[in-house]
């Protein structure tokens, strides 16, 4: 865990999406962002995901996948960070649902409920989308305590059309701070 937190942690979950350039890398780097701010630390990774587009449907095939980090953020400043990285990736929204470098949702915070212009939490189609509970699903731990883990468990049961979402590769990433292998 990085040094640099001196408030509360909060654990949130943020879906990552990419079908433009270099997916992985994009992801990966997108990954490295959010772990490089000091107050945010990646602590789980899902695998990545090749998934086919969801509304507008001529576009490249997407690299999905979903990280847990905790930060010291509340949800609007760390929804800030993650924009910030989607533009600093080349992030240009042209095309409701349309290609892009690379997409951040926050999906879940502790459980926080919010409704503004700017951030719905939890994230309002969370439970429709094969791409985001698949990979959810191999990073929230059973004893989760806000109940995260029952919603996408529940959620994944009765979902239609997880026939568009395939194993693309396991995550390679991990966080510097993490204990190396040798």
């Amino acid at each position: 865990m990085n040094a640099h937190f001196t408030s509360e942690l909060s654990e949130a979950y943020i879906a990552l999406g990419a079908n433009l350039g270099d997916r992985e890398h994009t992801l990966m780097e997108a990954i490295r962002r959010l772990d490089e701010d000091p107050r945010i630390t990646v602590a789980r990774c899902s695998h990545l995901y090749e998934t086919e587009p969801v509304g507008y449907v001529d576009q490249p095939l997407f690299l999905n996948m979903a990280v847990c980090v905790r930060t010291s953020l509340d949800s609007h400043e760390l929804l800030h960070v993650m924009q910030g990285i989607e533009n600093g990736l080349g992030r240009i929204r042209e095309i409701h649902w349309g290609p892009r470098t690379v997409d951040l949702d926050l999906i879940w915070m502790e459980g926080r409920r919010e409704n503004t212009e700017e951030l719905v939490l939890p994230h309002p189609r969370m439970e429709e989308r094969a791409f985001v509970l698949v990979p959810l699903s191999d990073i929230v731990p059973p004893d989760e305590p806000s109940g995260l883990y029952t919603i996408v468990e529940t959620a994944l049961d009765k979902l239609d059309g997880k026939e568009g979402l395939q194993l693309w590769k396991t995550c390679s990433w991990r966080s510097a701070s993490a204990p190396s292998g040798s």
